[in-house]
């Protein structure tokens, strides 16, 4: 693909620029690029930009094993708009088009490496790799999964019964940018992971921390992610959630 760092400019547009590294997730600093107006007004040093792709943009957790790919879990986020999700669909099937091609990667560049590898892929294409994997959602990979994550870095070995593999979702709640956010009392926590389907509840902000010391998209605050196996089940769990959030 086309890239370069900010300070040479792009050939052509559209592109997508992004920091050339981020610790702290959440698409900070990402936007698209229109024009030469745009790239003047995005210009940050740190940032690069290159070619914007089109496709399904996937999220993929492989457990590797000396390069080799042995077990691999593909995600979908459903976006709603300045960089924020409104949930994210952990599938049950494989993705063909991203193993075939991410796999030769695989093989090709981690000869020597055994761990979790996080890959980021829009049109079956690596736009992100990280060597870990999505803490979001392992409750929904299954049981026992948790136990095939240690054994991997503390024997090398994958050893895991995937066969009741069963798709899942992963819920967010964004909230308006504002001063301060409380968490939700703890009664209110409880009857939300007693909701039937709902499997595990975060919340993903520290209530004694500035707003902005936490990484979050222009589109919201991100206060909550319930993940379930129903997307009903999550939806009335994120509204009983955003209640109370909007009386804070």
């Amino acid at each position: 693909m086309a890239a370069a760092p900010h300070g040479v400019p792009p050939p052509s547009y559209p592109v997508f620029s992004k920091p050339i590294y981020n610790l702290k997730g959440m698409g900070v600093g990402s936007r698209v690029l229109a024009s030469p107006a745009d790239y003047t007004e995005a210009y940050r040093p740190g940032h690069m930009w290159s070619t914007l792709l089109e496709g399904d943009h996937v999220s993929s957790d492989v457990a590797v094993v000396d390069g080799d790919p042995r077990w691999w879990r593909h995600a979908r986020g459903i976006a709603s708009g300045e960089g924020t999700f409104d949930y994210w669909e952990v599938h049950a099937d494989a993705v063909p088009a991203v193993e075939d091609w991410c796999g030769r990667w695989c093989r090709e560049h981690l000869r020597g490496y055994t761990g979790m590898l996080n890959l980021e892929t829009i049109g079956a294409r690596i736009i992100e790799a990280h060597l870990r994997f999505a803490d979001q959602w392992p409750d929904l990979y299954g049981s026992g999964w948790v136990e095939a994550l240690i054994d991997l870095y503390a024997r090398k070995v994958w050893q895991f019964d995937d066969s009741a593999r069963r798709t899942g979702y992963s819920v967010v709640l964004f909230v308006p940018h504002r001063e301060q956010y409380r968490h939700p009392p703890l009664e209110l926590q409880q009857a939300v992971r007693r909701v039937p389907d709902v499997s595990s509840l975060q919340i993903t902000f520290h209530e004694d921390l500035p707003p902005g010391r936490h990484a979050m998209p222009p589109g919201g605050f991100r206060v909550a992610i319930v993940n379930c196996w129903t997307l009903a089940a999550g939806s009335a769990a994120r509204d009983m959630l955003r209640a109370h959030f909007a009386v804070i």
